[in-house]
């Protein structure tokens, strides 16, 4: 898998956090040009024990750090509900997943479910099938490696949210409102 890797400017992996079903994707950068490198599920819901189930997403996200050797981390933020007991558990899936990627010195950039939607779709408040089908024409996915399962697909929208985020030309501390300002704050960009 290592030599393959390599083909890749940048890997970035996306997380969904999740209690019963946690959602990863891997998403390769070559040039400007993002391809889906792999995605897929821990299933925790026959986990009984919930330290258990934090322990195994722990083990899982460590083993996904080193098998793609991700450069970044793109994690979906729990989104904030009425059921407090729910948001504590997931905040916990979050930060063990967090954990693992920071033990391998993965940085890690958080994105509002709204956002990763937006930045998919166009619309925050689209469905998970929507941003399913989007990432699919996007990614050119084809249809029989759809997981059914769209926790999946939800992660590696985090990551192509990240790409998109990342990729964005920054703007300079400089915002001038003239040339003759721009000029007088840049000397050294100007001959």
């Amino acid at each position: 898998m290592s030599g393959q890797l390599k083909e890749w400017d940048r890997i970035i992996i996306g997380i969904d956090p999740g209690t019963n079903v946690m959602g990863y994707g891997i998403l390769g950068v070559k040039g400007k040009r993002p391809s889906m490198i792999a995605m897929g599920v821990i299933q925790l819901s026959k986990i009984g024990d919930h330290y258990m189930r934090l322990r195994r997403i722990y083990e899982r996200v460590q083993g996904l750090v080193e098998q793609y050797l991700p450069d970044e981390m793109a994690i979906e933020a729990p989104f904030f509900g009425k059921n407090v007991q729910s948001m504590l558990k997931l905040g916990r899936a979050q930060g063990v997943a967090m954990a693992a990627a920071l033990s391998r010195d993965v940085p890690i950039v958080e994105y509002e479910p709204r956002k990763i939607k937006m930045a998919i779709t166009g619309n925050g408040a689209a469905s998970k099938e929507q941003v399913c089908e989007m990432l699919r024409r996007i990614l050119t996915i084809p249809s029989e490696s759809i997981l059914p399962q769209l926790d999946a697909t939800d992660a590696l929208g985090a990551a192509l949210c990240h790409f998109y985020e990342s990729s964005r030309p920054q703007p300079s501390g400089s915002s001038a409102k003239s040339w003759k300002e721009f000029i007088a704050r840049n000397p050294d960009k100007v001959k």
